[in-house]
């Protein structure tokens, strides 16, 4: 275990370039490479776990699992998910990102291929969890390397256009892997993933880069002569991480994230089976609907860090109290939308797509790496995770089980009642964003 931990170690610095040509040339070379590779990397991360999003109905209809264990495994990934975000958050603040990232998906993969091939109830569960931990090694890596990549002032701009990743993912998974598990069976909708993630991780370790220290490079901040955020502190990593974990900023963000992130999976994880038993819609249509839609949610990421950079001044107040207001306004439209009627539904839902993927980037990280050391940005994201995928988790076992009590059978038919659960998302999307205004007049700190 030791040497893991040594191999995935940052390497040492290198003296620094003396002829500027090359130095930008390098850097030009590789900042272009880090960026499509996180963005390529992290949405395929969200393909190896959001499969079981799309298999509940048929995995439930051929009685394999009951919406409470698909709540529990789910709850299992989600918790253990949380947990490893915080210790590999920090971890990655020391990691060899390439590394790093590309071992924590080609895992996952394995953990997909592995749960397609077996029907037990119990390995299911801890190969979830297992993948819950390995798919905790994509977030706070990614970010790590936009921020040793990219200065504070184009930071909310990368930001967003990596955040968009998850949309991607998310739609791929939603359109792709319905179809496969429309035309092949639940089981291919874990296997075929599972092989495509196997192939991107080997990719990632040839694309991504360490710190631009590694390569005889200067600090972005020293190449950029971008220093809005203060000139860098001579201090230890660990110094960076204590001054983290004492700020109020970082548990505040936290604790908000936890209900945007109890909101966004309850439409993610349950959204497919609400679409086909509340609205009438089949599976194919609930997972083109759902994926269509996360393309909208790609463009309230992208939108989120040019908005506020550019209108804003790179503050995200303002943008994330806005859109906060549209995405409970989005949820309250979904309930009410009349049943098989398309267009209603397609466009509460796109407003929560867009919404949701503009808050992810402004609560569910970039508003405290903002606030907070470049440093130590894997260890903000780390806090952050934890608290956002503790509400995740809990939200589907909490969800699984209100779904479960509101099942009704009529001449043997199981019909599922979807409005006590729908009040409890829309409470969390209000509580989400009333957190996080007291931090209205907090300024950034290098």
């Amino acid at each position: 275990m030791m040497n893991l931990f040594s191999w995935w170690k940052t390497g040492e610095d290198k003296p620094i370039i003396t002829d500027k040509t090359q130095i930008s040339k390098l850097y030009n070379r590789k900042r272009s490479s880090v960026i499509w590779s996180v963005v390529l990397g992290y949405g395929v991360f969200y393909i190896g776990r959001l499969t079981i999003s799309v298999a509940k109905k048929p995995m439930m209809d051929a009685g394999i699992l009951t919406p409470v264990e698909l709540g529990i495994i789910g709850a299992l990934l989600f918790y253990s998910y949380a947990f490893g975000k915080l210790t590999n958050g920090f971890l990655s603040d020391r990691a060899n990102i390439r590394k790093f990232i590309s071992t924590g998906l080609a895992v996952s993969a394995l953990m997909n291929l592995a749960f397609g091939m077996t029907t037990s109830f119990v390995v299911m569960a801890g190969l979830w969890f297992v993948n819950g931990w390995f798919q905790s090694m994509g977030s706070a890596p990614c970010v790590v390397s936009l921020t040793q990549w990219f200065s504070n002032k184009e930071r909310g701009t990368k930001y967003g256009i990596w955040a968009a990743s998850h949309n991607i993912g998310e739609g791929l998974t939603f359109i792709g892997t319905s179809t496969i598990v429309a035309m092949f069976g639940w089981k291919m909708g874990f296997i075929g993933p599972g092989a495509v993630c196997l192939i991107v991780a080997v990719i990632l370790y040839y694309t991504l880069a360490d710190r631009p220290e590694t390569y005889g490079l200067p600090n972005i901040s020293d190449y950029k002569q971008d220093f809005s955020a203060g000139k860098p502190k001579k201090k230890s990593i660990k110094d960076f991480q204590l001054q983290v974990l004492k700020s109020r900023v970082v548990w505040k963000v936290g604790l908000a994230a936890t209900f945007l992130y109890t909101c966004r999976y309850a439409i993610h994880s349950w959204g497919p089976l609400y679409l086909q038993e509340a609205k009438g819609f089949t599976l194919i249509e609930a997972g083109t609907i759902m994926g269509v839609n996360t393309m909208l949610g790609l463009a309230g990421a992208i939108f989120s860090g040019w908005f506020s950079d550019r209108f804003f001044n790179a503050k995200r107040n303002v943008p994330a109290l806005i859109m906060g207001i549209l995405l409970t306004t989005s949820l309250l439209g979904l309930q009410a939308a009349p049943q098989n009627n398309f267009i209603f539904n397609v466009a509460a839902l796109g407003l929560f797509e867009f919404t949701l993927g503009s808050l992810v980037v402004y609560i569910g990280g970039l508003w405290a790496v903002d606030l907070l050391p470049t440093k130590a940005a894997g260890s903000v994201k780390g806090i952050i995770g934890i608290f956002s995928y503790i509400g995740a988790a809990t939200q589907d076992w909490i969800s699984g089980l209100l779904i479960e009590n509101s099942k009704t059978t009529v001449n043997g038919i199981e019909n599922y009642n979807f409005d006590t659960v729908f009040t409890f998302w829309i409470v969390s999307s209000v509580i989400a964003i009333l957190i996080p205004l007291s931090l209205w007049k907090e300024k950034s700190n290098e």
